[in-house]
């Protein structure tokens, strides 16, 4: 079993890696047929922005499933929270490359939001596992509905960044189905109202910063 000391250098290590390494992905890039349509300058830094607050949702949900498979007490549900985790960073990967490609940069904020997600994550967990479920459905089902409003605001010619926030959301979505086949609890309306103000602190933020 590891001591304290080796848990802490090990989840110290994975925050580093998700904030300053370069994600990889197993699966192949969605955008990797997709044409690169030609659009101005102005929409290029548009989508990159909107893919930026994309890129730094990711960075959330690592953080986020990180806290949440610490405190989590089903073995189980731990393997949820890990596969999800996975996936998440395959996204970290699509997004950061499309952001590159648009001549954009990732969120100053990033560490920030790293840091309060990986708390919220944490705290989820030791409210007890259906409500760490609960809470993993709600974000994953929140984040769908986020990537819709961003898929409708893209640059109709941006096709790459379209597809790769279409799986994206087919993805959160399966997350969120497992979630609540684990038994996931429907949280009360004030925590998912919370949420929501929390979310679109960051995405504003993140747009610009």
């Amino acid at each position: 079993m590891a001591s304290p000391l080796d848990l802490f250098i090990t989840e110290l290590d994975k925050g580093i890696r998700t904030l300053f390494a370069d994600a990889h992905s197993r699966r192949e890039h969605p955008d990797t047929h997709m044409p690169d349509n030609d659009m101005s300058e102005s929409e290029k830094l548009h989508a990159a922005r909107l893919m930026r607050i994309n890129h730094c949702g990711e960075i959330c949900a690592q953080a986020l499933y990180q806290g949440q498979a610490l405190t989590a007490r089903d073995p189980k549900n731990k393997h949820a929270f890990a596969e999800a985790a996975w996936q998440e960073t395959e996204h970290l990967a699509w997004t950061a490359k499309r952001i590159d490609e648009l001549g954009g940069r990732k969120s100053l904020l990033n560490p920030i939001w790293y840091t309060g997600s990986l708390a919220i994550g944490i705290t989820a967990g030791l409210i007890g596992d259906k409500w760490n479920l609960g809470f993993l459905a709600e974000t994953e089902h929140q984040v769908a509905k986020h990537l819709d409003e961003h898929m409708e605001k893209l640059p109709p010619q941006d096709a790459r960044s379209h597809a790769i926030l279409s799986q994206m959301k087919t993805d959160e979505l399966e997350h969120a189905d497992q979630a609540i086949d684990h038994g996931a609890a429907n949280l009360p309306l004030p925590v998912k109202a919370l949420m929501q103000l929390t979310s679109k602190v960051m995405t504003r933020s993140s747009y610009w910063i």
